[in-house]
């Protein structure tokens, strides 16, 4: 199982906020100065994503692959904050990259993955969880917001 999170780490948040983010910085036009708060808003990213796959990992006993989801709900460590922490990782990655560099197009792309992630979550995670479940989840939608 660790060879199939291991790969479903480099498949899906390594190339949608690494390599994507990488292209589109090299093909797109020069950006705009940007900001130094840029910066750490990546490195808060960068943190919070590890937690929340090693938390599908040992508490959900599955990756954060489709392919492979966990079997069990996970509830704690970053998912104490929000039910969808992993996003949230992948958004401050990188939307802080697009503030750091100053690009509209790596903006723009944030954007898109934000409203892409949402319909996700709404209409194919929650029903999901929802039937896997049950109370459990539930009890944890009450207490826990989607986002922040």
């Amino acid at each position: 199982m660790f060879l199939r999170a291991l790969f479903a780490f480099l498949a899906l948040p390594g190339v949608v906020a690494g390599l994507v983010p990488a292209l589109i910085l090299h093909f797109s036009p020069p950006a705009t100065a940007g900001t130094e708060l840029g910066w750490p808003v990546m490195a808060l990213g960068i943190l919070i994503l590890p937690g929340c796959v090693r938390a599908f990992y040992f508490t959900g006993k599955g990756t954060l692959a489709p392919w492979s989801p966990p079997r069990h709900l996970v509830t704690g460590g970053w998912y104490r904050f929000s039910r969808n922490p992993m996003y949230i990782a992948v958004l401050l990655t990188v939307g802080g990259l697009a503030l750091a560099k100053g690009s509209a197009w790596l903006a723009g792309y944030a954007l898109v993955l934000a409203m892409v992630f949402h319909l996700r979550v709404l209409c194919y995670e929650e029903p999901i969880l929802s039937r896997l479940f049950g109370t459990e989840w539930a009890q944890y939608r009450k207490r826990t917001r989607r986002w922040l």
